[in-house]
C-alpha cells in the first residue's frame, strides 16, 4: 500500500494509528518485513507514544471544538459512554495501575489511545498517566512479540512455513 515509503517509516507511522499501535505493527513487521523484534520495537514504541502526550494535554480543546457540531456530539457521547462503561470499575478502584493493566492487555480496543482517552475522562494526572500508558504499551508489545515468536516457532516445528 505504501511501498514507496521506507519500511522503518511505515512501522513508525502505523504504530501511531489507533487500534493498530505497536502491539500489532511489531508482529506484522516481523512476519511481513522479516525484521527482528529488536529492530522494530523502538520504532513502534516511539511511534505509538508520540501522540499520547498531545491527547492527554489537548483533547479537552478538541472536544470543546467538536461539540459545536451535532454529528460529533453523538459520536463522542457514544465513545465516552462506551469507554467509561468498560473502564469505570477498574479505573476508579486502581487508578494508574488499572490504566496500566488496561493498556497492557493486547486485545482490540485497548491500548495507548484508549488509555489516553480514559485518563482524560477520569481526570487522571498527566505525568502518571503518561508513565502508566508508556509502561502498558511496552508490556503489550512484549506479550505480542513473545506470542509471535512462539507461534512462528511452533508452526516451523510443525513444518508450516509462514
Amino acid at each position: 500500500m505504501l511501498e514507496f515509503l521506507p519500511q522503518w517509516f511505515q512501522i513508525f507511522f502505523f504504530s501511531m494509528v489507533p487500534w493498530l499501535e505497536a502491539r500489532y505493527v511489531i508482529p506484522f513487521s516481523m512476519i511481513e518485513y522479516g525484521w527482528q523484534w529488536w529492530q522494530a520495537f523502538p520504532l513502534a514504541i516511539a511511534g505509538n507514544i508520540l501522540p499520547i502526550p498531545f491527547i492527554l494535554l489537548f483533547f479537552g480543546y478538541v472536544e470543546e471544538f467538536l461539540r459545536r457540531y451535532p454529528f460529533w456530539v453523538r459520536i463522542m457521547d457514544w465513545l465516552f459512554a462506551r469507554t467509561r462503561r468498560k473502564a469505570d470499575e477498574r479505573i476508579r478502584k486502581y487508578e494508574y495501575l488499572g490504566l496500566f493493566a488496561f493498556v497492557a492487555l493486547p486485545v482490540p480496543f485497548t491500548g495507548a489511545w484508549t488509555g489516553a482517552l480514559i485518563a482524560y475522562l477520569f481526570n487522571l494526572r498527566f505525568s502518571r498517566s503518561l508513565l502508566s500508558i508508556f509502561l502498558g504499551l511496552i508490556l503489550a508489545a512484549v506479550i505480542m512479540i513473545l506470542l509471535t515468536i512462539y507461534i512462528s516457532w511452533t508452526l516451523t516445528y510443525l513444518g508450516i512455513n509462514i
